[in-house]
């Protein structure tokens, strides 16, 4: 029988055969975008969405969104009617935002905050009851996220500069200064009176760190600017199993070296903890005092190795593009910027998913 020229040298017909076999085993072995151990590629998205919206994001490979809830009726039954009009496109709500703790009676410790607790309460019950795994929420009353809108790389984009901040916006926003120990008593008040609620219901708390993480802005004091901030904030929770982090990876970057951990850092600390709940999956030019917020590819982090260091602590909550800049012709959710955002993401989660395993 003549030689099969085909073969390898050195490999019998039988090992020859088995080698599509072994590369279609080895590739089953790499974990699924969709399994649900993995990190699960998502967006921000309006309980008041379009349709058309709904079915662009599903065109777009999601299955999962955060809920932009507003301050829509808390209870069960109106949570259930975005949570099953969202499903009619394939889309599950894994985290979900509602916008009663913000309310200045609470992060002011104004009277009658007692009221808007049981607002947030209760939606933490019904998030409970509906499955949905996470509430996120942040804590800074007078805060201003951007200065200008800005040009780059022929895409707008939001700038933060502290000096045009501190010389030509920055303004008092209420009738007097806060301090940061005003401001840890209103945290704390609020978050062991909700706690307690979440531990029942079976959902995480997520707190987003203050962005841009400066010690005062506007005549509040601003108390999760570093990583000291975020022990305290654990220390408070006392252990509590419904505590965690809503990590914004721009966030961080954005304070440099001044943050007490690094972005990789603090995800093997509370992803690794199990206390890492939700990513906020975003770039920036430089630390402070001037950033710009980029795409994933075009800032000073590499993002590869972000979302590499995600999957090595088994991080397996929603990653969503964060303050998506502005291609030509977006508008609404800006989808041509969106999408950009999530071919970005899906190339860089599935290669470290090959990677890590």
């Amino acid at each position: 029988m003549p030689n099969d020229r085909s073969q390898p040298p050195g490999l019998g017909r039988r090992a020859f055969v088995s080698l599509p076999l072994a590369a279609a085993a080895a590739a089953r072995a790499v974990i699924d975008e969709y399994d649900p151990a993995n990190v699960k590629l998502a967006h921000r998205t309006p309980w008041n969405a379009s349709d058309d919206e709904l079915l662009f994001l599903k065109q777009i490979g999601l299955r999962w969104v955060r809920l932009e809830y507003g301050a829509q009726d808390p209870r069960v039954d109106a949570v259930r009617k975005a949570q099953q009009r969202f499903a009619g496109f394939g889309l599950g709500i894994h985290s979900a935002v509602h916008a009663a703790y913000r309310s200045l009676k609470i992060q002011l410790g104004q009277p009658g905050r007692d009221e808007d607790i049981e607002t947030y309460r209760t939606f933490l019950r019904s998030l409970g009851q509906l499955g949905i795994p996470v509430a996120a929420y942040d804590f800074h009353p007078a805060n201003t996220y951007t200065t200008a809108m800005v040009e780059r790389r022929g895409y707008r984009a939001r700038e933060f500069n502290l000096g045009d901040f501190r010389t030509k916006v920055e303004k008092q926003r209420f009738d007097r200064e806060y301090s940061a120990a005003e401001i840890w008593d209103y945290y704390t008040y609020f978050v062991k009176a909700v706690l307690p609620v979440a531990e029942v219901a079976g959902v995480k708390l997520a707190l987003h760190p203050d962005d841009p993480p400066l010690a005062k802005m506007n005549g509040v004091a601003k108390l999760f600017v570093n990583y000291d901030g975020y022990r305290r904030a654990e220390q408070i929770a006392a252990g509590s199993p419904a505590w965690g982090i809503r990590f914004c990876v721009g966030t961080w970057a954005e304070g440099g070296n001044q943050m007490g951990k690094d972005v990789f850092e603090m995800i093997r600390d509370f992803g690794g903890r199990g206390k890492l709940h939700d990513v906020d999956f975003r770039n920036v030019t430089a630390p402070l005092p001037r950033f710009i917020e980029t795409f994933p590819d075009d800032g000073y982090l590499d993002m590869y190795q972000v979302m590499k260091t995600l999957r090595q602590v088994r991080f397996n909550g929603t990653a969503v593009p964060d303050h998506v800049p502005e291609l030509a012709g977006d508008t609404g959710i800006r989808r041509a910027g969106t999408a950009y955002c999530i071919a970005s993401m899906r190339a860089m989660l599935r290669r470290a998913n090959e990677e890590v395993g």
